[in-house]
């Protein structure tokens, strides 16, 4: 057989030639794809490049290059198969055609379409990375809102698509779908009522702004530094470095401590001193405690130092006053700070701190004796 008549050889309605050609089709796409949606990547970011705010052509390459490769070999695999007798089109697929091409073709359109809706994807990422890039400077409501806003276009996207797969592949009549929601839409509402009452619970979250992204918050019973909040729930760090999932719904309907906008820090604790503290000693080391306290240039003037009570086994001096700092690690170094002055100042007027573990155990009446059994001594 010569070449010619090999080439001319037709089985399952073709000759072997369109066959080659498909084939060439194919291999040549599979090839060049990762070259063409380079030089693709590369003509879109010249045209969007004057707004990327910094972000590099490498970057927006990385996150292209894969879906838009994909696509371009769908693209050659439509092309290689237009060779053939039975091209794909999706007007000549009816009911009376075999049911491996239906799905051959149903398959295809489902890959081509979730292929332009990965690129979309994609196109999100960028843009915020763009926005990023813009906003974290400015800070506040419009840096919380890029991530949020991020996850909210990706779901539509998907949607979109499915919708897209629904009306395109299958022929469903998807305006008609929407409009029948409105029946089923009590009971889907129903079974994701909690999912609702979260998503709604987010809006209110930034609408409202009880906290935001890096406010260390109390909630539930659980402290935590805010990393991220979604759509549905609320993501902490807590000083374990372990990582808590909040639901959004939770951190609207629970008290909210929001530990960063508070403008001070509280120090509250007692001095026991012992009785062995004279009254003039008492005296000075509460006067002076009180100015020293009152002269560090973090605490306010709310200041206190009183003698509050006299207890069998000690003299009480209540110790109060405020830290004006934000940051916990400098609330510790004052604390500590004056906590060794007020031990100097005890040590320096001749005061001493009572033991814990003295007890005074007293008669009802004192001069209660019997005979060989003397009164009780103090102990």
């Amino acid at each position: 057989m010569s070449l010619q008549e090999f080439l001319d050889y037709r089985f399952l309605g073709n000759d072997v030639r369109a066959y080659l050609w498909c084939l060439g089709i194919l291999l040549f796409g599979y090839v060049f794809k990762t070259l063409f949606s380079r030089l693709l990547s590369r003509l879109a970011y010249r045209f969007i490049g004057k707004r990327t705010e910094g972000v590099t052509e490498e970057q927006f390459q990385a996150l292209l290059i894969r879906p838009v490769s994909v696509v371009v070999f769908l693209v050659t695999v439509y092309l290689a198969f237009q060779v053939l007798d039975y091209p794909v089109r999706s007007a000549e697929l009816g009911h009376d055609e075999p049911w491996p091409q239906v799905v051959l073709f149903r398959l295809y359109q489902v890959s081509i379409i979730w292929g332009v809706a990965w690129i979309a994807l994609r196109l999100v990422d960028f843009a915020v990375l763009v926005l990023q890039r813009r906003t974290s400077t400015a800070g506040g409501l419009q840096a919380e809102l890029v991530p949020f806003a991020k996850d909210l276009v990706k779901v539509l996207i998907v949607i979109l698509a499915f919708l897209g797969i629904l009306g395109k592949v299958f022929n469903v009549n998807v305006t008609a779908l929407i409009g029948g929601l409105g029946i089923g839409g009590l009971a889907v509402a129903f079974a994701a009522k909690e999912s609702l009452e979260n998503l709604i619970a987010s809006f209110t979250i930034f609408l409202d702004r009880p906290f935001g992204v890096g406010d260390l918050v109390t909630v539930g019973g659980i402290t935590g530094t805010v990393e991220k909040v979604g759509f549905r729930s609320t993501r902490l760090r807590t000083a374990e470095k372990s990582y808590v999932t909040v639901p959004n719904k939770s951190m609207i309907d629970k008290p909210l401590d929001n530990l960063s906008l508070r403008t001070a820090r509280r120090v509250g604790f007692t001095l026991d001193l012992s009785h062995n503290t004279t009254s003039e000693q008492l005296r000075a080391i509460t006067d002076e405690a009180r100015a020293t306290i009152q002269a560090h240039p973090l605490v306010t003037d709310e200041a206190q130092v009183k003698f509050a009570a006299l207890t069998p086994t000690a003299k009480e001096v209540t110790v109060q006053y405020f830290i004006e700092t934000a940051s916990y690690d400098e609330y510790l170094d004052v604390k500590e700070e004056l906590n060794y002055r007020l031990i100097e100042l005890v040590e320096k007027h001749g005061g001493s701190f009572a033991n814990a573990g003295t007890t005074v155990v007293q008669l009802a009446n004192p001069m209660a004796t019997t005979a060989g059994n003397p009164a009780p001594a103090a102990v």
